[in-house]
């Protein structure tokens, strides 16, 4: 499976992709639930994190990237 860093490189870097149709869901860590944004809102990317606003958001907290509403990644679940 494609990681994280890989699928948003692809939308950043690929030929004919729209970063405008994409939304990227991530746990956050103090509210301890599901946040969603827009792709366009991350405002820098390194190799374990991104840049919303004034926060940071490690790569390893996204859950699910969205393609106009419908799921196009997600975090593999480990087995409980």
């Amino acid at each position: 499976m494609i990681t994280a860093k890989a699928f948003l490189n692809r939308i950043k870097w690929g030929k004919g992709e729209n970063p405008e149709e994409y939304e990227i869901a991530y746990l956050d860590r103090v509210l301890g639930t599901e946040k969603r944004i827009w792709y366009t809102e991350i405002n820098e990317m390194s190799a374990n994190f991104f840049s919303i606003e004034a926060a940071e958001v490690p790569l390893h907290r996204i859950t699910r990237i969205f393609r106009n509403g419908k799921v196009v990644w997600e975090r593999k679940r480990k087995e409980e």
